[in-house]
């Protein structure tokens, strides 16, 4: 009989856990697709906290991605430099080593800016004066 108990217990304690993931990515999405695209790119770190959020749901469950979340949520102040934050693995609470952002370089390439084209490159109609 207790093994049938705590079947049950598990099967509901796993349908809820779903479902709750469910709903709060539902509710991330809803804000990624309504609210973000009014307020602009805000982010100081990569990937964005409703990336991360996602993530962090996904990986590690309801529970223990929303507390991930509300914790990245609150490093994202003015005096904090942002950078680069993963997700932690599975299984474990504090993700690698923190890499803040000092220059462009270290954007990672997908959303790095292009880099502007340097004056006084050879074969740039403006600096090459041979042909004239």
């Amino acid at each position: 009989m207790t093994a049938a108990v705590s079947a049950v217990r598990r099967f509901l304690g796993a349908t809820v856990g779903r479902a709750l993931g469910l709903l709060l990515t539902g509710l991330i999405v809803g804000y990624r697709r309504l609210i973000s695209p009014m307020l602009g790119q805000r982010c100081r770190f990569y990937p964005s906290c409703s990336s991360y959020a996602l993530e962090a749901i996904r990986v590690h469950g309801a529970t223990k991605g929303t507390v991930l979340a509300t914790s990245r949520l609150c490093r994202c102040h003015p005096w904090n430099p942002g950078g680069v934050d993963h997700v932690p693995a599975k299984g474990a609470w504090k993700p690698e080593p923190y890499v803040p952002l000092t220059s462009r370089d270290d954007l990672p390439s997908e959303i790095a800016p292009p880099n502007p084209p340097s004056a006084g490159t050879p074969g740039d109609p403006t600096t090459d004066r041979s042909a004239a």
